[in-house]
């Protein structure tokens, strides 16, 4: 996307979530720290994808916000972003990304293809207009790695690994002419320690 404007889009993984897809106890504390951290903000949207969980976290973080509007966007779904061919991966590892990704249902591989490329489209570049514009995504950890991989120009496949915590915060700024600048990743200093999880196996003590 070209445009005229500074873009800052501050993106977030829903809070924690139970088996059926809504958010649990600590997963809406976790919502209403966010959106206590992101109060006075300019922020113009808050965009959320479809699932129950992306949408409840949204719903929350917008009532500590005021009169920011929600809306919702397929883009900012649940699906793999990019799978990849065994020959683009380091060979040391390429046996245990594919065999992650091969566990995922093939619904999420489909609508990566398409959906993917056009959430770049949308949120990864300077905004039209002359003011600064200020969004968030309300999303879900595969996408949030795949904006940060693309800020950062990285392969393709690397959004693999980059695991973000429920509720955490990243910010990106899309400045017209200048590389995109990754502003904050993964941060959590909003929510206390009992609340600081990624919902995948601890390991190495994190």
């Amino acid at each position: 996307m070209t445009g005229s404007a500074t873009r800052y889009l501050y993106l977030a993984r829903h809070g924690e979530a139970s088996g059926g897809g809504t958010l649990t106890d600590a997963g809406r504390r976790q919502a209403v720290l966010l959106g206590d951290r992101l109060r006075g903000r300019p922020l113009t949207t808050v965009w959320h994808g479809p699932l129950p969980r992306a949408r409840e976290t949204a719903r929350l973080v917008g009532s500590r916000l005021g009169d920011v509007p929600l809306r919702e966007t397929e883009v900012a779904g649940d699906y793999l972003p990019y799978v990849p061919t065994p020959d683009e991966l380091p060979p040391e590892s390429a046996e245990f990304v594919l065999s992650r990704l091969a566990r995922l249902p093939a619904s999420e591989r489909e609508a990566g293809r398409t959906l993917a490329p056009r959430a770049l489209e949308q949120f990864a570049g300077p905004a039209d207009g002359a003011e600064p514009c200020h969004e968030l995504i309300v999303t879900h950890n595969f996408l949030v790695g795949w904006f940060v991989r693309d800020a950062l120009d990285a392969p393709a496949w690397r959004w693999f690994g980059l695991d973000h915590a429920n509720a955490a915060l990243t910010v990106i700024r899309y400045t017209p002419g200048r590389p995109a600048c990754l502003i904050v990743h993964g941060d959590m200093e909003h929510l206390p320690a009992e609340l600081r999880r990624t919902g995948s196996p601890r390991e190495d003590g994190v």
